[in-house]
Protein backbone atom coordinates (compact mmCIF):
# COMPACT_ATOMS: atom_id res chain seq x y z
CA UNK A 1 0.00 0.00 0.00
CA UNK A 2 1.21 3.04 -0.99
CA UNK A 3 0.68 6.02 1.54
CA UNK A 4 2.42 8.80 -0.64
CA UNK A 5 2.86 10.75 -3.66
CA UNK A 6 1.84 8.27 -6.82
CA UNK A 7 5.28 9.91 -8.38
CA UNK A 8 7.18 8.94 -5.72
CA UNK A 9 6.72 5.16 -6.35
CA UNK A 10 8.64 6.06 -10.07
CA UNK A 11 11.62 8.29 -8.57
CA UNK A 12 14.59 7.37 -7.85
CA UNK A 13 16.28 7.29 -4.50
CA UNK A 14 18.34 9.99 -4.27
CA UNK A 15 22.23 8.73 -3.76
CA UNK A 16 25.97 10.24 -4.87
CA UNK A 17 27.42 7.99 -7.03
CA UNK A 18 31.16 8.20 -6.53
CA UNK A 19 34.02 5.94 -5.58
CA UNK A 20 35.65 6.64 -2.15
CA UNK A 21 39.55 6.94 -2.68
CA UNK A 22 42.88 8.71 -0.88
CA UNK A 23 42.51 11.59 -3.36
CA UNK A 24 39.09 12.49 -3.93
CA UNK A 25 38.72 15.13 -6.58
CA UNK A 26 34.86 13.84 -7.90
CA UNK A 27 33.11 16.01 -5.91
CA UNK A 28 34.16 19.64 -5.77
CA UNK A 29 35.44 19.77 -2.42
CA UNK A 30 38.24 21.70 -0.82
CA UNK A 31 41.12 19.68 1.20
CA UNK A 32 41.99 23.08 3.29
CA UNK A 33 40.03 21.72 6.46
CA UNK A 34 38.93 25.00 8.54
CA UNK A 35 39.43 23.07 11.56
CA UNK A 36 43.10 22.81 11.33
CA UNK A 37 43.24 27.00 9.95
CA UNK A 38 40.86 28.38 12.32
CA UNK A 39 41.12 26.14 15.57
CA UNK A 40 41.17 28.74 17.95
CA UNK A 41 38.41 31.04 17.16
CA UNK A 42 35.99 28.41 15.77
CA UNK A 43 36.58 26.28 19.34
CA UNK A 44 35.87 29.59 21.25
CA UNK A 45 33.11 30.62 18.80
CA UNK A 46 31.48 27.34 19.37
CA UNK A 47 32.28 27.24 23.25
CA UNK A 48 30.10 30.69 23.32
CA UNK A 49 27.06 29.39 21.34
CA UNK A 50 24.44 28.82 24.11
CA UNK A 51 22.88 25.78 21.66
CA UNK A 52 19.98 25.52 24.41
CA UNK A 53 18.46 28.56 23.04
CA UNK A 54 16.24 28.28 19.54
CA UNK A 55 17.27 32.14 19.16
CA UNK A 56 20.81 33.24 18.65
CA UNK A 57 22.10 36.68 18.48
CA UNK A 58 24.28 34.96 15.55
CA UNK A 59 21.68 34.69 13.08
CA UNK A 60 21.51 38.11 12.61
CA UNK A 61 25.59 38.88 12.26
CA UNK A 62 25.77 36.13 10.11
CA UNK A 63 23.17 37.74 8.10
CA UNK A 64 24.83 41.22 8.30
CA UNK A 65 28.44 39.56 7.33
CA UNK A 66 26.69 38.24 4.49
CA UNK A 67 25.09 41.52 3.14
CA UNK A 68 28.50 43.17 3.22
CA UNK A 69 30.46 40.37 1.85
CA UNK A 70 27.91 40.65 -1.32
CA UNK A 71 28.42 44.01 -1.63
CA UNK A 72 26.34 46.11 -4.10
CA UNK A 73 24.43 47.63 -1.52
CA UNK A 74 22.18 44.33 -0.95
CA UNK A 75 20.46 44.62 2.29
CA UNK A 76 20.04 41.72 5.26
CA UNK A 77 16.45 41.47 4.54
CA UNK A 78 17.47 40.51 0.82
CA UNK A 79 19.40 37.19 1.92
CA UNK A 80 18.02 33.85 3.20
CA UNK A 81 20.77 30.86 4.18
CA UNK A 82 20.17 27.14 4.81
CA UNK A 83 22.25 23.82 4.71
CA UNK A 84 23.14 24.46 1.61
CA UNK A 85 22.52 25.39 -1.83
CA UNK A 86 20.58 22.07 -2.26
CA UNK A 87 18.61 23.03 0.66
CA UNK A 88 17.61 26.72 -0.87
CA UNK A 89 16.78 24.89 -3.96
CA UNK A 90 14.45 22.88 -2.11
CA UNK A 91 12.60 25.51 -0.98
CA UNK A 92 12.80 27.79 -3.52
CA UNK A 93 11.28 24.30 -6.19
CA UNK A 94 8.42 24.71 -3.43
CA UNK A 95 7.72 28.10 -3.38
CA UNK A 96 7.22 28.14 -7.12
CA UNK A 97 4.99 25.02 -7.52
CA UNK A 98 1.62 25.69 -8.19
CA UNK A 99 0.60 21.97 -9.40
CA UNK A 100 0.90 18.77 -11.45
CA UNK A 101 1.37 20.61 -14.56
CA UNK A 102 4.09 23.10 -13.03
CA UNK A 103 7.84 22.61 -14.39
CA UNK A 104 11.32 24.73 -14.00
CA UNK A 105 13.61 25.11 -16.93
CA UNK A 106 17.26 24.51 -16.99
CA UNK A 107 20.02 24.08 -19.55
CA UNK A 108 21.93 20.66 -20.34
CA UNK A 109 23.80 19.59 -19.30
CA UNK A 110 24.10 21.54 -15.84
CA UNK A 111 23.84 20.91 -12.36
CA UNK A 112 22.96 16.94 -11.13
CA UNK A 113 20.34 17.74 -8.85
CA UNK A 114 18.30 20.72 -10.13
CA UNK A 115 16.40 17.03 -11.54
CA UNK A 116 16.72 15.78 -7.83
CA UNK A 117 15.05 18.50 -5.90
CA UNK A 118 12.97 19.79 -8.43
CA UNK A 119 11.36 16.12 -8.17
CA UNK A 120 11.40 15.87 -4.29
CA UNK A 121 8.80 18.52 -4.44
CA UNK A 122 6.60 17.03 -7.46
CA UNK A 123 7.86 19.94 -9.57
CA UNK A 124 8.73 18.83 -13.40
CA UNK A 125 12.39 19.81 -15.17
CA UNK A 126 12.30 20.45 -18.85
CA UNK A 127 15.48 21.32 -20.83
CA UNK A 128 17.17 23.09 -23.05
CA UNK A 129 20.16 21.66 -24.56
CA UNK A 130 23.80 23.16 -25.21
CA UNK A 131 25.45 22.31 -28.51
CA UNK A 132 28.48 20.89 -29.66
CA UNK A 133 29.90 24.32 -28.64
CA UNK A 134 28.11 24.87 -25.46
CA UNK A 135 26.29 27.22 -27.17
CA UNK A 136 22.10 27.72 -26.90
CA UNK A 137 19.80 29.77 -28.18
CA UNK A 138 18.23 32.42 -26.03
CA UNK A 139 15.16 32.68 -27.96
CA UNK A 140 14.01 28.85 -27.98
CA UNK A 141 15.34 29.02 -23.83
CA UNK A 142 12.48 32.08 -23.80
CA UNK A 143 10.07 30.22 -26.10
CA UNK A 144 10.09 27.24 -23.39
CA UNK A 145 10.02 29.82 -20.14
CA UNK A 146 7.03 31.83 -20.94
CA UNK A 147 4.81 29.07 -21.47
CA UNK A 148 2.27 29.44 -18.21
CA UNK A 149 3.21 26.15 -16.37
CA UNK A 150 6.51 27.15 -16.48
CA UNK A 151 7.12 28.85 -13.10
CA UNK A 152 11.27 29.22 -13.22
CA UNK A 153 14.04 29.35 -14.87
CA UNK A 154 17.64 28.37 -13.97
CA UNK A 155 21.28 29.31 -15.30
CA UNK A 156 24.52 27.46 -13.75
CA UNK A 157 26.96 30.55 -13.89
CA UNK A 158 29.64 29.42 -14.64
CA UNK A 159 27.86 26.05 -15.31
CA UNK A 160 28.58 22.86 -13.61
CA UNK A 161 29.55 20.11 -15.36
CA UNK A 162 31.16 22.30 -18.01
CA UNK A 163 33.18 24.64 -16.63
CA UNK A 164 32.01 27.52 -19.23
CA UNK A 165 30.56 30.62 -18.53
CA UNK A 166 26.95 31.71 -20.18
CA UNK A 167 27.50 34.91 -22.21
CA UNK A 168 26.52 38.18 -20.76
CA UNK A 169 24.39 38.90 -23.96
CA UNK A 170 22.45 35.48 -23.87
CA UNK A 171 21.31 36.25 -20.15
CA UNK A 172 20.67 39.52 -20.07
CA UNK A 173 17.87 39.04 -23.28
CA UNK A 174 16.65 36.50 -21.04
CA UNK A 175 16.51 38.51 -18.29
CA UNK A 176 14.82 41.68 -20.38
CA UNK A 177 12.16 39.29 -21.70
CA UNK A 178 10.58 37.42 -19.15
CA UNK A 179 9.03 38.37 -15.75
CA UNK A 180 9.28 34.94 -14.56
CA UNK A 181 11.90 34.34 -11.67
CA UNK A 182 15.42 33.17 -12.85
CA UNK A 183 17.90 31.14 -10.18
CA UNK A 184 21.74 32.50 -11.28
CA UNK A 185 23.20 29.39 -9.72
CA UNK A 186 27.06 30.93 -8.25
CA UNK A 187 27.96 28.54 -6.65
CA UNK A 188 31.53 29.04 -8.20
CA UNK A 189 31.29 32.38 -8.11
CA UNK A 190 34.88 32.94 -5.86
CA UNK A 191 36.61 31.15 -8.72
CA UNK A 192 34.88 33.47 -11.59
CA UNK A 193 34.69 36.66 -9.99
CA UNK A 194 31.10 36.90 -12.22
CA UNK A 195 27.76 37.55 -10.36
CA UNK A 196 24.73 39.21 -11.22
CA UNK A 197 23.71 40.62 -7.83
CA UNK A 198 24.29 43.94 -9.44
CA UNK A 199 21.45 43.45 -11.39
CA UNK A 200 19.19 42.48 -9.22
CA UNK A 201 17.32 46.34 -8.95
CA UNK A 202 16.98 46.20 -12.72
CA UNK A 203 15.81 42.72 -12.73
CA UNK A 204 13.68 41.77 -9.36
CA UNK A 205 13.33 38.49 -10.97
CA UNK A 206 16.49 37.28 -10.52
CA UNK A 207 17.61 34.89 -7.48
CA UNK A 208 20.83 33.97 -6.79
CA UNK A 209 22.08 30.98 -5.17
CA UNK A 210 25.47 30.49 -3.70
CA UNK A 211 27.67 28.06 -1.45
CA UNK A 212 30.53 28.20 1.04
CA UNK A 213 31.27 24.55 -0.09
CA UNK A 214 33.41 25.39 -2.50
CA UNK A 215 35.26 28.40 -1.95
CA UNK A 216 34.99 28.14 1.73
CA UNK A 217 36.10 25.16 2.06
CA UNK A 218 32.64 23.84 4.15
CA UNK A 219 31.28 21.06 2.11
CA UNK A 220 30.60 18.80 5.28
CA UNK A 221 28.79 22.24 7.01
CA UNK A 222 26.19 22.47 4.85
CA UNK A 223 25.35 26.30 4.21
CA UNK A 224 24.26 28.30 1.46
CA UNK A 225 22.44 31.59 0.72
CA UNK A 226 20.28 33.30 -1.84
CA UNK A 227 20.32 36.83 -2.88
CA UNK A 228 17.06 38.65 -4.29
CA UNK A 229 15.07 41.12 -4.17
CA UNK A 230 13.04 42.04 -0.79
CA UNK A 231 10.04 40.96 -1.56
CA UNK A 232 10.85 37.76 -3.15
CA UNK A 233 12.69 37.17 -0.05
CA UNK A 234 9.65 37.48 1.75
CA UNK A 235 7.78 35.20 -0.04
CA UNK A 236 10.34 32.18 -0.32
CA UNK A 237 10.55 32.90 3.84
CA UNK A 238 7.42 31.43 3.55
CA UNK A 239 8.31 28.08 2.97
CA UNK A 240 11.22 27.64 5.32
CA UNK A 241 11.26 26.68 9.05
CA UNK A 242 11.98 29.47 11.10
CA UNK A 243 14.44 27.37 12.84
CA UNK A 244 15.96 25.86 9.98
CA UNK A 245 19.46 26.20 9.99
CA UNK A 246 21.43 24.92 13.14
CA UNK A 247 23.42 28.02 15.65
CA UNK A 248 26.66 25.72 15.08
CA UNK A 249 26.49 26.09 11.55
CA UNK A 250 25.66 29.60 11.53
CA UNK A 251 28.17 30.01 14.34
CA UNK A 252 31.25 28.34 12.09
CA UNK A 253 30.22 30.02 8.76
CA UNK A 254 29.98 33.31 10.82
CA UNK A 255 33.60 32.90 12.36
CA UNK A 256 34.90 31.26 8.33
CA UNK A 257 33.61 35.23 7.05
CA UNK A 258 35.70 36.84 9.54
CA UNK A 259 38.66 34.87 8.59
CA UNK A 260 37.75 35.24 4.77
CA UNK A 261 41.21 36.28 3.73
CA UNK A 262 42.36 32.54 4.51
CA UNK A 263 40.04 30.88 2.30
CA UNK A 264 40.54 33.85 -0.41
CA UNK A 265 43.90 33.01 -0.59
CA UNK A 266 43.38 29.16 -1.01
CA UNK A 267 41.39 29.87 -3.43
CA UNK A 268 43.86 31.45 -5.46
CA UNK A 269 46.24 28.79 -5.15
CA UNK A 270 43.46 27.06 -6.61
CA UNK A 271 43.28 28.69 -9.76
CA UNK A 272 46.95 28.82 -10.02
CA UNK A 273 46.81 25.04 -9.83
CA UNK A 274 43.95 24.98 -12.42
CA UNK A 275 45.98 26.64 -14.79
CA UNK A 276 48.90 24.23 -14.86
CA UNK A 277 47.12 21.20 -14.79
CA UNK A 278 45.13 22.71 -17.56
CA UNK A 279 48.20 23.50 -19.38
CA UNK A 280 49.66 20.31 -18.91
CA UNK A 281 46.54 18.25 -20.17
CA UNK A 282 46.17 20.07 -23.10
CA UNK A 283 49.95 19.68 -23.94
CA UNK A 284 48.69 15.70 -24.69
CA UNK A 285 47.96 15.24 -27.91
CA UNK A 286 45.01 13.12 -26.96
CA UNK A 287 43.28 14.97 -24.01
CA UNK A 288 40.88 17.48 -24.68
CA UNK A 289 40.23 19.87 -21.73
CA UNK A 290 37.14 22.36 -21.58
CA UNK A 291 38.33 25.81 -20.28
CA UNK A 292 36.56 26.09 -16.73
CA UNK A 293 35.78 29.27 -14.63
CA UNK A 294 35.40 26.85 -11.49
CA UNK A 295 37.62 24.85 -9.48
CA UNK A 296 37.36 21.87 -11.72
CA UNK A 297 38.21 20.70 -14.99
CA UNK A 298 36.39 18.76 -17.08
CA UNK A 299 38.10 16.96 -19.95
CA UNK A 300 37.90 13.89 -22.44
CA UNK A 301 40.53 10.77 -23.85
CA UNK A 302 37.88 9.75 -26.31
CA UNK A 303 36.56 5.89 -26.57
CA UNK A 304 38.78 5.12 -23.65
CA UNK A 305 37.54 7.78 -21.18
CA UNK A 306 36.13 4.79 -19.40
CA UNK A 307 38.90 3.13 -19.47
CA UNK A 308 41.02 5.50 -18.06
CA UNK A 309 38.12 6.13 -15.13
CA UNK A 310 38.55 2.41 -14.39
CA UNK A 311 42.70 3.63 -14.28
CA UNK A 312 42.06 6.36 -11.77
CA UNK A 313 40.15 4.25 -9.43
CA UNK A 314 43.11 1.54 -9.80
CA UNK A 315 45.29 3.97 -8.61
CA UNK A 316 43.64 5.66 -5.39
CA UNK A 317 41.97 8.40 -7.46
CA UNK A 318 38.77 8.99 -7.35
CA UNK A 319 36.80 11.54 -10.61
CA UNK A 320 32.98 12.12 -11.54
CA UNK A 321 31.86 10.89 -14.93
CA UNK A 322 29.74 13.33 -16.66
CA UNK A 323 28.97 11.77 -19.71
CA UNK A 324 25.61 11.20 -19.30
CA UNK A 325 24.31 14.13 -21.46
CA UNK A 326 25.47 13.36 -25.11
CA UNK A 327 27.30 16.83 -25.38
CA UNK A 328 29.41 15.31 -22.82
CA UNK A 329 30.03 11.59 -24.01
CA UNK A 330 32.99 10.21 -22.91
CA UNK A 331 33.93 13.17 -20.38
CA UNK A 332 35.26 13.28 -16.75
CA UNK A 333 35.36 15.70 -14.27
CA UNK A 334 38.55 16.17 -11.83
CA UNK A 335 38.50 18.55 -8.94
CA UNK A 336 41.65 21.12 -8.70
CA UNK A 337 42.53 19.77 -5.24
CA UNK A 338 45.80 19.80 -3.15
CA UNK A 339 49.02 20.01 -4.81
CA UNK A 340 50.19 16.06 -4.23
CA UNK A 341 46.37 14.73 -5.34
CA UNK A 342 47.00 16.86 -9.25
CA UNK A 343 50.65 15.39 -9.32
CA UNK A 344 49.03 11.63 -8.65
CA UNK A 345 46.10 12.29 -11.62
CA UNK A 346 48.79 13.73 -14.19
CA UNK A 347 50.73 10.86 -13.37
CA UNK A 348 48.07 8.47 -13.81
CA UNK A 349 47.16 10.52 -16.79
CA UNK A 350 50.40 10.25 -18.59
CA UNK A 351 51.41 6.73 -17.36
CA UNK A 352 47.71 5.46 -19.00
CA UNK A 353 48.34 7.31 -22.31
CA UNK A 354 51.43 5.90 -22.93
CA UNK A 355 50.13 2.25 -22.61
CA UNK A 356 46.49 3.12 -23.85
CA UNK A 357 46.08 6.15 -26.09
CA UNK A 358 43.00 6.68 -28.10
CA UNK A 359 43.49 6.06 -32.08
CA UNK A 360 42.51 9.25 -32.77
CA UNK A 361 43.80 12.24 -31.89
CA UNK A 362 41.53 14.74 -30.07
CA UNK A 363 42.76 17.83 -31.22
CA UNK A 364 41.53 17.32 -34.82
CA UNK A 365 37.96 16.68 -33.23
Amino acid sequence: MNFFREDLLEKPEIKVNVVPKTHMMSLNESDLNPFVKLIQPLCFAIATTKINRYFSPVTEVLRAKLADYVGFSIKESQILFGNGVDDMLYFLFTAVRDNENSFALSLAPSYFDYVTYSGSVGLKMDFLSFDADLNFSETEYLAILNQPSCKLGIICNPNNPTGHLIPDEKINYILSNTKKPIIIDETYFEFSGKTYVDKIKEYPNIIITRSFSKSFSSAGMRFGYIIGSEENIKSISKVIPFFNTSVLTQTIANTILENKDIFIKNNKQILKEKKRMFNEMSSLNNVKVLPSYTNFLTFSLGEVTNQFYDFLLENDISVRPVGMHPVLKNHLRVTISKKESNQAFLKALKDFLSTFAPTQNLRDI
